[in-house]
């Protein structure tokens, strides 16, 4: 039987991939991802798979290593790298529950990616149903803390990727449907700023405001974006009480860098702000980054034409390009492993209250990652 024959049943997809959706599992709620892992876990578990849960670290919760019987067990294959960790806070379902309407399915954390490892899974449900052998052996390893940078599973990651011949990551598709062959580097930065607290009504002058400092900086930090490096204030957090001049605040800054260049001055010029004004201290220390995975090598490419060519023989053209957006495709594609990233589902408004997928895109990417599964060796 070919993978062309797989006999994928949509509403069969639909109805169970509503409780990977109705499981939310923000990457800060560690209980609530374990929850997910228990998902995932029994679903690979009954399509035939091995299972590993391997326990949290860094506040993080666990991840689930999945293994598919084969003759070359612990030979070099194919993993399925991809996360379980959505940026969605448990409760989002009252926002954005799940539903059908008209072609689309929605649900925090569908398009990321939580549908893109559904069809995954299912495309090796349905290889094994069919008792099909796949010439290479299969792993998926799902982790909790992609949207955060990936701090504490980076290493378990990149160890996974070496014993391996293929990664297949599969994010969301891109807007038009294509894949990703190369990403560019995400920094993350901690930016802190310490006044002098005072009484804000009767002792004003005798206070310097830490959120002051940090609100003029904000802007400058911005306007260091260019085409090729930019930067992006996300997070902060200060004061607590009105009647006090604040002595703290706290940011979090995001920077893509499109080359390993682009990075080195982007830092460069971050930590150089760190500065003393009128007893106001600004300290910026770097957080996680993820590497230039740079497009266009040799070995990615050939493994995205033979994904292409699968890709035609379903019936739909995909293309590829490289994305500004970090995914774990950083981490092996920037080890040299042959990767193939965004050949999830189609969908749209990720990380957002409108969050949904294209539900015919639920048999048609099952179908690619079979054909993937099939014919890569």
């Amino acid at each position: 039987m070919s993978f062309l024959e797989l006999p994928f049943d949509l509403e069969d997809m639909i109805q169970r991939l509503q409780p990977w959706i109705e499981t939310e599992s923000p990457t800060f709620d560690p209980a609530a991802v374990a929850r997910m892992v228990d998902v995932v876990a029994y679903d690979a578990a009954a399509a035939g798979a091995s299972l590993e849960v391997i326990p949290g670290r860094l506040g993080c919760g666990p991840s689930l290593r999945v293994r598919f019987p084969h003759p070359d067990q612990g030979k070099p294959g194919i993993l399925v790298s991809g996360h379980l960790d959505t940026v969605h806070p448990v409760g989002t379902l009252g926002q954005n529950p799940w539903r059908r309407d008209g072609g689309k399915l929605y649900g925090p954390g569908i398009q990321d990616m939580k549908g893109g490892n559904f069809v995954a899974l299912e495309a090796m449900r349905q290889i094994m149903r069919a008792g099909l052998n796949t010439p290479l052996p299969v792993t998926f390893l799902l982790t909790p803390d992609e949207e955060i940078g990936t701090p504490a599973t980076r290493d378990l990651i990149e160890q996974e990727a070496r014993l391996n011949k293929y990664v297949v990551v599969p994010e969301p598709a891109r807007p038009d449907g294509g894949c990703v062959i190369g990403r560019y580097a995400i920094a993350r930065f901690n930016l802190e700023t310490r006044g002098v607290p005072s009484h804000a009504g009767w002792a004003l002058k005798d206070g310097r405001s830490a959120i002051a400092m940090m609100a003029r900086k904000i802007p400058q930090i911005e306007a260091m974006t260019t085409e090729d490096c930019t930067f992006s204030v996300g997070v902060i957090h200060a004061g607590q009480w009105v009647n006090c001049v604040s002595s703290s605040c706290f940011a979090e800054v995001l920077s893509m860098a499109k080359t390993d260049a682009d990075l080195e001055r982007g830092v460069l010029a971050m930590l150089e702000l760190s500065e003393t004004v009128d007893q106001v201290e600004l300290i910026v220390t770097r957080g996680v980054t993820r590497p230039v995975w740079n497009p266009g090598q040799p070995q990615d490419m050939a493994l995205y034409d033979r994904a292409a060519d699968i890709a035609r023989r379903i019936g739909f053209d995909m293309g590829q390009q490289p994305s500004g957006g970090g995914s774990d495709g950083n981490f092996t594609g920037a080890m040299g492993i042959p990767t193939i990233d965004s050949t999830g589902v189609r969908g749209a408004g990720l990380h957002t209250l409108n969050e949904h997928i294209h539900e015919d895109s639920l048999v048609e990417r099952a179908r690619l990652h079979a054909g993937m599964f099939m014919e890569f060796a």
